[in-house]
């Protein structure tokens, strides 16, 4: 039996939580979560990482679909 694969719908969009973003895709499944600590003490002992450190992933993860589609149109046109 082959299955199908998933699509996620683009646009994903970041939300921000208490102490993390949650990337959802554009029918508000949720994709990923990337945690994060206001708390030095905390981030040392969990591993967590910065609000600004954890937003820069988040964004990164957010623009996947946006990425994709601009490497299959240099593809396309090479």
């Amino acid at each position: 039996m082959i299955e199908q694969a998933r699509r996620f719908s683009a646009p994903w969009r970041i939300i921000e939580l208490e102490e993390a973003f949650r990337i959802e895709d554009a029918t508000s499944s949720p994709l990923a979560y990337v945690y994060f600590s206001d708390d030095t003490e905390r981030r040392v002992i969990t591993g967590y990482m910065s609000r600004e450190e954890a937003q820069r992933i988040a964004a990164n993860i957010a623009a996947l679909p946006d990425l994709r589609a601009a490497l299959r149109a240099k593809d396309e046109a090479a």
